[in-house]
């Protein structure tokens, strides 16, 4: 029997920024032909580790070994040319253009052109051995966001790469996308590739990882073999405690409408429609889900509930106040509080402290000063609070937001809007970047706004945080929703089918 070759080792890696320690000497070996998941909390160093490997960053301490042989990479550029390619979790692809040029672009020695044909006949062929079919003349604005991650996969293997780092690469997939995305990296191993997948979602990992690598704190706690491990297993690695991954969810107790949505039109940032007679209610004390892939009108139906985007048509009612089109303070002092999507443009300040972004909504209020005087003795005792009650890792309350961990930076602003204790909570995917420690919390902390009576409207493409939330799911498709079925019992095939864009018979324009 062949012995396997160690598609690279990463020897006492240390990275440090600004006195503080991302990696303490870890080691990472991966075998050609497998799939190595790296799990970790948020912070543990994960995407440090992956951005060294991948020549975004340099080490301090350390040695990395490419097929054998000692690796230098100053740049990506000399990471691409070992073989080694990353794929973000937010794609890296200019929308104007085609899928071939995009997957050309910044390969210096390559004149487009005149290779056009060419090109596209490589990438096409390309995509027919991996199972990633495209039309490489399509532009990327065309593209669903699967097909768009087909792209960015694409771009590597045809750069050459043998080496595939890929960042939480199911997170805008439906269950489908996901399920052939996986039979993709199966062909790659079999190809002799060598795939590094960081995810949060350990039932994945375990369906498809062959090894699992441990970080925590900064340092590699354990290399396991998949087959051996349980999910239970390995969230103790990660967090260093038992997690309870089915949350404890009474019987819901819906009271009036909070939220009230009817034959709701709006336009998406390029003017196109984005959503289409939408009709939708949501009542006290029930958390109802937006299943649907990235794109069809998510973002657009927490913005015009929140007063950050205009309506075409229809109305908008927040306990029994006709509020279409008003302003987001509007919205505010009639108790709607929202985690957005994108927590540092739209869900934070980032050159403001932590204290400061936690009174963010609060700040006019006599608790926390007099008119333009504000008690920073009051601000920094009401952040000192919350970053106790929900564990937000930072040096002060004075610290910027900018400078903390993407996880930690999402709990301020989990902290700001459901410990305002508001009426109606628009959560677009509040769990997302957090590690399952955080994400058991998140969890419990939704479950006790609805039992107060919050009406909620969670938006997520993660169907397990789905199902083990809602009490009614909907699913939005294009910007109309297809359907809807009760939480409980509800069956992850016909979500995906919707997900998809296939009606149910009974639509839930009448929700």
């Amino acid at each position: 029997m062949t012995t396997p070759i160690a598609a690279f080792e990463m020897r006492a890696i240390t990275k440090r920024f600004s006195g503080v320690v991302a990696n303490d000497r870890v080691t990472f070996t991966a075998m050609s032909g497998e799939v190595h998941a790296l799990l970790g909390e948020n912070g543990a160093g994960k995407s440090t580790l992956m951005n060294v490997l991948a020549g975004l960053y340099q080490p301090d301490e350390g040695a990395i070994y490419v097929h054998g042989q000692r690796a230098v990479f100053h740049s990506p550029r000399d990471a691409i040319a070992a073989g080694i390619g990353m794929v973000h979790q937010h794609f890296m692809l200019v929308p104007s253009q085609t899928v071939a040029e995009n997957i050309v672009l910044g390969q210096r020695s390559l004149s487009f052109i005149p290779q056009r044909a060419r090109i596209e006949a490589e990438v096409r062929r390309l995509g027919e051995q991996y199972g990633l079919p495209i039309d490489p003349r399509a532009p990327i604005w065309q593209l669903s966001v699967g097909e768009q991650q087909r792209v960015e996969i694409l771009k590597l293997l045809y750069r050459g790469a043998d080496i595939l780092i890929l960042d939480e690469p199911t997170a805008v997939l439906t269950p489908q996308e996901t399920e052939g995305l996986f039979r993709t990296l199966r062909e790659m191993t079999v190809a002799g590739k060598s795939i590094i997948l960081i995810s949060h979602k350990l039932d994945e990992v375990l369906a498809i990882a062959d090894h699992i690598t441990v970080l925590r704190g900064g340092k590699s706690m354990a290399t396991v073999t998949a087959q051996a491990m349980t999910k239970a297993e390995l969230a103790r690695l990660m967090v260093g405690r038992e997690v309870l991954f089915q949350v404890t969810k009474a019987v819901a107790q819906p009271g009036a409408p909070r939220l009230v949505l009817h034959k709701v039109a709006a336009l998406d940032d390029k003017k196109l429609p984005a959503l289409r007679d939408l009709s939708l209610i949501v009542h006290g004390g029930e958390i109802v889900g937006v299943a649907g892939v990235a794109g069809n009108g998510q973002r657009e139906l927490a913005e015009i509930i929140c007063g950050l985007r205009a309506t075409l048509a229809g109305t908008i009612t927040i306990n029994t106040q006709t509020l279409t089109n008003a302003s987001p303070l509007a919205m505010i002092e009639a108790g709607v509080a929202y985690v957005p999507e994108d927590r540092s443009a739209t869900g934070s300040a980032p050159n403001l402290s932590v204290a400061e972004n936690l009174v963010l909504k609060q700040f006019r209020t006599a608790r926390f000063g007099r008119g333009i005087l504000l008690s920073r003795r009051a601000i920094a005792k009401h952040a000192a609070g919350l970053i106790n009650d929900y564990a937000i890792a930072t040096p002060t309350v004075r610290t910027a937001a900018r400078k903390l961990s993407g996880g930690n930076l999402q709990k301020v602003i989990l902290a700001r809007e459901i410990g305002s204790k508001p009426a109606v909570l628009v959560a677009a995917y509040p769990t997302r970047g957090l590690d399952v420690g955080a994400i058991e919390n998140v969890r419990r902390l939704l479950l006790q706004g609805r039992d107060q009576g919050m009406a909620i409207l969670l938006i997520s493409e993660d169907l397990d945080e789905i199902f083990a939330l809602s009490d009614r799911i909907v699913v939005l498709y294009e910007g109309a929703i297809m359907g809807e079925v009760k939480g409980e019992g509800a069956d992850r095939q016909t979500i995906g089918l919707m997900m998809a864009g296939q009606r149910s018979p009974e639509t839930a324009g009448s929700a």
